[in-house]
C-alpha cells in the first residue's frame, strides 16, 4: 500500500466516505452539514478542545476516567454518576471490544443479550450499533465535554457516526493503535485508516467545529520509555496537522520515578511543539495528558489508592493539561461506578492540592535533557528513513526497530529493546536493539542500569524486567530481589 503525509485528495476522501458509510446501517444517519450545525448549537461547556485550552492557560489539571457500558440507558447512568459524585472535568465513552475490530453484528447481539439478561456483557459502548440520535443523548445528557476512546485500528466508521453524534474528542493514532493492539495488521494499513479520521477532523475545523485529537499515549503501558511514546506521540501529531487537525492532546503514561514523569511531561508538549512548528504547522494547539499507572495493581483498595495518588501527584506537579483516572478496583476487573467515582475524587484532591507548586531541580533539568536528546534521535532518523516524508519513515522505522515498543504484540514491531528500571527507579533501557542512539546515551544508559546491578549484587538481566513488571502490584518501585 503506498502511502505518504499529504493530505487527503477531496474526491478521494469523498469517495472513501460514500464507502465507509454503508459498512452498517446507522452510517446512512450521518450528515456533516447537519452535523456541523449541531456541534455550533451545543453550550461551549461540551467543547473539549476550548477546556482543554482554557485549563491550560490557567494551569489546572482536568480529571476524566474511563467508563463504558453497552446499553444506552445505563451508559447516561454512567456518565452521570461519575460527572456528579466523581466530580469529572471531561468524560469518555470507552467502547467495546467488538466495536473496535468492526464486529457490529456481534456487538448487536451482544447489546441484546445485555438488555435481556440486565447486565452488561460487553466492556464498552458500542456507539456505531447506537447510532448518532442515541450518541446525542449521551452528550446531552452531561454538562461536561466528551470524549471517544477505543483502541480500534480501523476507526473511521466510529469517527464519522460519534462526531456526528456530538462528541468533541477523539483519542488514538495509526502507531498508537496498532503496535500495542493489534498482532497481523501492516503499520501502512493504519497510517492510512488514520489519515480519514484526521481528514474528517480536519473538514470539520474547516466548517468551524473543532474536535480534539489525542493520541494514545501509554502504548503497551508498562515500562515504556520516555522517548518512546514521545515519538509515537509526535510523529502521530504530524500526521494529523497535515490532514488539517488543529487541537491536539499527547499523552505519556506514569513510569513512577517522580522526576522522570514530571521531565517527560514538560518535554512532550516541548518537542511536539517544536517539530510542529519546524515542519509549517504553527497553528496547532498541543495539550498534554498523563495517564495513571497503566501496569499491575495491588488487590487492595487502600493500597490501590497509593497508586492512583501518587499519578495524580505527578500530573498535577508537572501541569499535565488532564489526567486519566484509574480505580481501587484494576487489580480485580471492570471497576463499579463507585469505585470509578472514588478515584476520580482522590485525584481531584491531590491535584486541587498541588495545584500552585511547581516542581524544579538539577535533576529534573539532566532528565529533560537525556528525553530531549533521546526523541530526537527516534524522530529525527524516521523522517531519515522516510526521505522527508514521515508516514512512509515510521512504517519504515518500525521495520527496522528505529521505533521499537517493548511488549507489543504486533508481529511488525521489532522487539529487540527491553527496558528496565535504574537504582532509582527510573525507566532505563537495558537493550537498546536499533534504536538510534548516539554513543553517550547507549553508555548513559549501561551506567544506570550496572549502578542497579552493583547495589542488588546481580548481573543486569532480563530477570531485572520482570521483577520490576510486577513490582507495584507487590507494593513497590523497583523489583529488588530482596522482595
Amino acid at each position: 500500500m503506498d502511502i505518504q503525509n499529504k493530505r487527503i485528495p477531496e474526491g478521494e476522501f469523498e469517495a472513501l466516505r460514500q464507502e465507509v458509510l454503508t459498512q452498517w446501517p446507522t452510517g446512512k444517519d450521518v450528515d456533516i452539514d447537519e452535523a456541523v450545525a449541531y456541534h455550533k448549537a451545543m453550550p461551549e461547556s461540551r467543547n473539549f478542545s476550548k477546556k482543554l485550552l482554557e485549563a491550560k492557560k490557567n494551569r489546572r489539571t482536568l480529571v476524566q476516567p474511563r467508563a463504558g457500558v453497552p446499553v444506552i440507558e445505563e451508559h447516561i447512568k454512567l456518565m452521570k454518576y461519575l460527572e456528579e459524585h466523581g466530580e469529572a472535568d471531561l468524560l469518555p465513552s470507552t467502547i467495546d471490544s467488538y466495536t473496535r475490530q468492526n464486529r457490529y453484528e456481534e456487538a448487536e447481539n451482544g447489546i441484546a443479550e445485555s438488555i435481556r439478561l440486565g447486565r452488561a456483557l460487553m466492556n464498552g459502548f458500542p456507539a456505531v450499533n447506537h447510532g448518532v440520535a442515541n450518541c446525542r443523548r449521551v452528550v446531552e445528557s452531561v454538562n461536561v465535554p466528551m470524549q471517544v476512546r477505543h483502541g480500534t485500528p480501523d476507526a473511521r466508521l466510529l469517527t464519522e457516526i460519534t462526531y456526528a453524534g456530538g462528541f468533541t474528542s477523539y483519542e488514538g493514532g495509526g502507531i498508537s493503535y496498532n503496535l500495542p493492539y493489534c498482532k497481523n495488521i501492516p503499520m501502512e494499513r493504519t497510517i492510512r485508516d488514520w489519515q480519514y479520521v484526521d481528514r474528517l477532523t480536519g473538514l470539520y475545523e474547516e466548517r468551524g467545529v473543532s474536535i480534539n485529537r489525542e493520541p494514545y499515549g501509554p502504548l503497551t503501558g508498562t515500562l515504556v520509555p520516555p522517548c518512546i511514546s514521545h515519538a509515537a506521540a509526535i510523529i502521530e501529531a504530524l500526521l494529523a496537522a497535515e490532514q488539517g487537525v488543529k487541537n491536539i492532546t499527547v499523552g505519556y503514561g506514569q513510569c513512577g520515578n517522580l522526576v522522570q514523569d514530571i521531565a517527560a511531561i514538560r518535554t512532550l508538549e516541548e518537542l511536539t511543539d517544536e517539530y510542529l512548528q519546524k515542519y509549517g504547522y504553527s497553528d496547532v494547539q498541543v495539550t498534554t495528558v498523563l495517564h495513571q499507572w497503566m501496569g499491575g495493581f495491588p488487590a487492595d483498595e487502600a493500597k490501590a489508592f497509593g497508586v492512583i495518588s501518587s499519578g495524580s501527584l505527578i500530573a498535577a506537579l508537572s501541569h499535565a493539561t488532564k489526567v486519566i483516572v484509574k480505580t481501587p478496583h484494576e487489580a480485580i476487573g471492570i471497576p463499579t461506578m463507585e469505585a470509578n467515582a472514588q478515584g476520580l475524587r482522590c485525584t481531584k484532591q491531590v491535584v486541587n492540592m498541588m495545584s500552585d507548586q511547581f516542581f524544579t531541580g538539577e535533576a529534573l533539568e539532566t532528565e529533560k535533557e537525556i528525553i530531549r536528546q533521546e526523541t530526537r534521535c527516534i524522530v529525527d532518523k524516521c523522517f531519515e528513513l522516510g526521505m522527508g516524508d514521515i508516514a512512509v519513515g515510521v512504517c519504515r522505522a518500525v521495520e527496522a526497530g528505529v521505533l521499537d515498543v517493548p511488549f507489543a504484540p504486533c508481529r511488525y514491531n521489532k522487539g529487540l529493546m527491553l527496558p528496565c528500571r535504574d537504582n532509582d527507579g527510573a525507566v532505563r533501557i537495558l537493550s537498546v536493539g536499533n534504536l538510534p542512539f548516539t554513543k553517550e546515551l547507549k553508555d548513559f544508559h549501561n551506567s544506570k542500569i550496572e549502578e542497579r546491578a552493583k547495589a542488588e549484587n546481580r548481573k543486569a538481566s532480563f530477570q531485572m524486567v520482570v521483577d520490576d513488571v510486577y513490582a507495584i502490584g507487590k507494593g513497590r518501585l523497583v523489583g529488588r530481589p530482596r522482595y
